[in-house]
């Protein structure tokens, strides 16, 4: 039989001390995990139970964001098929999606006055006249009457098909729906894509294939005498009187702008008043005290707080984002500016101030080289930064490109406007995030060296 041997208490003790951070850890170096694990469980379970989270999401109108998430990516026509004088007439809620006479395949007149609207294939359609609507769904037919008094949909319908008191709704799933009324169909035909992004229907290039617009570009006969086919096509590309690009391209420069001359109005206040927060370097605790005191005033203020304000005082335009910018970031990078400054080798200092130098050439030469690839280092992320926080408070009337996204929003029918913009927006920030990235890694990599 073997038995474990004894340490001699010398061994130990020895052992014990040699190895301390292994051996002598404390409670919390123990059990802290766990007990943040578990601190962390509690308090989300108490949140979900406070904030009514699992209500709130069996309520949530879940089929809603399913259609403007469709609408993101798709675009819809939606005339409408009033009954007038025997027939069918359509009237268009957004004619600029087609040309006044242009042909549409998906929408028929038929011989006796009324109108076919496929939704994606012949299978799947509406035959509309002014006292009946056929409504064929997987080639299958299910007549809707309509009367001076109902419209009434068949006893054996199919559950795409739903009666709504005075009105009978038909959904084909992505491809639309319509609602069949007593005096008319309003129907909505979905595609997928956005409709005319590249030309409205006032431009000769409207309709034309991708080939066809290459070989105007490359080869083509000018289409206006007075210009070639390529400065014609980035006329009209802008001057999209639909998506408006050019005004779209100006408001998102105004949002760089915004971003750019906030974040440079922000470094150059907050370099100098470091120095002054800077304890290392002002040896007065009551200035140290009142700048960081400052600092945390305006970083503290939210910058949509502040571009509320000055929009009420300046009126909407980009001068508002400015200082909103300006001020959130004076506060912020200053803060920054003075810890970096609080942190630097002294020894270089001293070296300066034992050659006599005077205290603005120990600052310039003792202080500055340490310290300024920081600085622009973190003036260029708060620049990145700032690209995201121009578009939000455009839209409280600081201009810019946030701006126009609200407009967009606001009419609860361009969310593929919407889409675009955001696309916009996640480019740029990622381009200027990219190149912050490299800039700030070469300067720190440099400073490393």
């Amino acid at each position: 039989m073997h038995s474990t041997p004894l340490i001699p208490l010398a061994d130990r003790e020895r052992i014990e001390r040699q190895y301390a951070t292994v051996l002598g850890r404390s409670f919390l170096q123990r059990f802290g995990l766990a007990i943040g694990l578990a601190a962390a469980t509690v308090y989300l379970a108490l949140s979900f139970v406070f904030f009514n989270v699992g209500p709130t999401l069996m309520n949530g109108q879940w089929d809603r964001a399913t259609a403007y998430l469709q609408d993101w990516i798709s675009w819809r026509a939606q005339p409408r098929l009033r009954f007038e004088d025997g027939k069918v007439t359509p009237k268009w809620t957004l004619r600029g999606q087609y040309p006044e006479g242009a042909k549409i395949d998906w929408l028929q007149p038929r011989t006796d006055g009324g109108y076919t609207v496929f939704y994606g294939n012949a299978d799947n359609r509406l035959e509309v006249t002014t006292t009946a609507v056929d409504v064929i769904i997987d080639g299958v037919s299910y007549p809707v009457t309509i009367t001076a008094d109902a419209v009434r949909a068949p006893a054996d319908r199919p559950s795409a098909i739903r009666q709504d008191e005075t009105k009978v709704i038909v959904s084909y799933g992505f491809a639309g729906q319509a609602e069949i009324r007593g005096s008319q169909v309003y129907v909505q035909r979905r595609f997928l894509g956005w409709a005319n992004f590249f030309f409205d229907t006032r431009s000769a290039f409207w309709g034309k294939s991708f080939t066809e617009l290459a070989g105007l570009a490359i080869s083509g006969e000018r289409l206006d005498p007075a210009r070639s086919n390529i400065s014609a096509m980035a006329d009209d590309f802008l001057e999209n009187h639909v998506w408006q690009h050019g005004d779209v391209f100006g408001q998102l420069a105004q949002t760089l702008v915004m971003a750019f001359v906030g974040t440079l109005f922000g470094t150059v206040l907050a370099f100098p008043l470091a120095f002054i927060a800077a304890r290392n370097i002002t040896r007065n605790r009551v200035a140290n005290w009142g700048m960081k005191r400052a600092f945390d005033f305006l970083r503290s203020v939210d910058m949509l707080i502040w571009a509320l304000f000055f929009t009420r005082s300046f009126g909407p335009g980009p001068i508002p984002g400015i200082a909103s910018i300006f001020f959130t970031d004076s506060g912020a990078l200053g803060k920054v500016y003075a810890e970096a400054i609080e942190n630097v080798d002294e020894k270089q200092r001293e070296g300066m101030k034992s050659l006599g130098a005077s205290s603005a050439l120990v600052n310039r030469f003792g202080v500055v080289p340490q310290v300024l690839p920081v600085f622009v280092s973190q003036s260029l992320y708060f620049f990145e930064s700032n690209i995201r926080s121009a578009t939000v408070i455009g839209a409280v009337g600081a201009g810019g490109i946030g701006l126009k996204l609200l407009e967009a929003m606001s009419t609860n029918a361009d969310w593929d406007k919407v889409a675009y913009m955001v696309l916009l927006i996640l480019g740029v920030v990622f381009l200027f995030d990219n190149i912050s990235n490299t800039l700030r890694w070469k300067l720190i990599g440099k400073q490393g060296h």
